[in-house]
């Protein structure tokens, strides 16, 4: 699955990159320092996984994870071609949810393409740019259902759809804000709108506004704009987390812990975009691997078994499963199957995240 991180040139994208992949993106204070999106693969940070493999000392220890595309800055104009807008936005339409990064903090020595720090107006010159793109592909399909309509009435829900769709863009506000129900959403599948896209917001502050009990004007005008618009907002220092990503396990361990902090902003960042995309982990363990296995949420036992092996999917006779708290809290296996906990589920059970699971199968 992967993740678009997008947003105005020069507001912390590549940063942030850096920090979440270690991946060495150029950064740089000019705009269109990235031309080419950078891919990274990231572990999604899981304290069940680390307990597991305390218990079984495994031979491999493997984490789900989630991948990161650091998407060239956008400027006004893209849907045009400006600024190399129309093979940005072709590199937003292929990922499954988007991480906007917007600056949040005032520094005269950092560069801002429009010469001033305004997060709701830089927000909304990148919505316009995608907002335009879905209005030309929308627009068109809208054209095609009203012709197709007349000989085939049961694509008369589908153009409503699109009108309605149409109308809620040329009010210059995302698709995001229709209010589309599942099955609506499933007429557009074919075609990636931009602006349907799950979204979080990254404001970009200071060390100073991390601190704050109140992250200033710049934030909360943002975190309003999320909230109109269905999105989630996620506050973090990108120059922070990439100093932090430069230490040793160890260093940052200590560094936090003099912070009181748990988590690291990114390792928060990285398990909210696991959860945006509404993905969980079940997980597997034994002296030979612990994993988590990443399944969109709702998925059946069944299917879970085949993301392991196709033969475990078509062979299923059950799930032999218990809920890791269950687990954690009566400290073995052998304590938590005398109690009873270890339960014994068909191919109709629907997983839950953090499920530790024993498949058995028959081919």
């Amino acid at each position: 699955m992967k993740l678009g991180i997008v947003g105005l040139p020069n507001v912390g994208k590549s940063t942030l990159f850096n920090a979440l992949t270690n991946a060495g993106a150029q950064s740089a204070n000019y705009p269109f320092c990235t031309i080419e999106p950078n891919v990274g693969v990231v572990s999604v940070p899981d304290a069940r996984l680390d307990f597991l493999a305390e218990m079984y000392h495994p031979e491999k220890f493997t984490p789900a994870t989630i991948e990161f595309v650091d998407i060239a800055g956008l400027v006004r104009g893209a849907h045009e071609g400006e600024g190399l807008g129309n093979k940005f936005l072709s590199h937003i339409r292929e990922v499954d949810a988007v991480l906007h990064v917007v600056r949040c903090f005032d520094d005269g020595d950092i560069i801002h393409v429009d010469g001033s720090v305004d997060p709701v107006r830089d927000a909304e010159t990148i919505n316009m740019e995608l907002i335009y793109a879905d209005l030309d592909v929308l627009s068109r399909k809208a054209d095609r259902l009203r012709k197709a309509v007349r000989t085939d009435k049961t694509l008369a829900k589908e153009l409503e759809v699109t009108e309605r769709l149409v109308k809620t863009l040329d009010g210059g506000m995302t698709a995001r804000c229709a209010g589309l129900s599942e099955e609506e959403a499933a007429f557009f599948s074919d075609i990636q709108l931009l602006t349907l896209k799950p979204t979080i917001y990254v404001a970009n502050i200071s060390e100073a506004q991390r601190e704050a009990a109140d992250k200033g004007a710049h934030y909360n005008a943002l975190a309003a704009l999320a909230e109109k618009e269905n999105a989630g907002i996620f506050d973090i220092c990108a120059q922070t987390e990439a100093e932090l990503s430069e230490l040793s396990p160890e260093e940052k361990k200590e560094f936090l812990e003099e912070l009181g902090i748990e988590q690291s902003g990114l390792d928060r960042l990285i398990v909210a975009s696991y959860r945006l995309l509404g993905l969980i982990s079940f997980l597997t363990a034994g002296p030979k691997e612990v994993r988590a296995w990443t399944i969109k949420d709702g998925t059946k036992a069944p299917q879970a078994a085949g993301k392991i092996h196709s033969d475990f999917e078509r062979g299923f006779i059950r799930a032999e499963t218990i809920a890791y708290d269950d687990l954690r809290r009566e400290g073995s296996m052998a304590a938590a199957k005398e109690k009873g906990l270890i339960r014994s589920e068909g191919k109709e059970y629907v997983m839950r995240d953090g499920d530790i699971v024993v498949f058995r199968f028959n081919v």
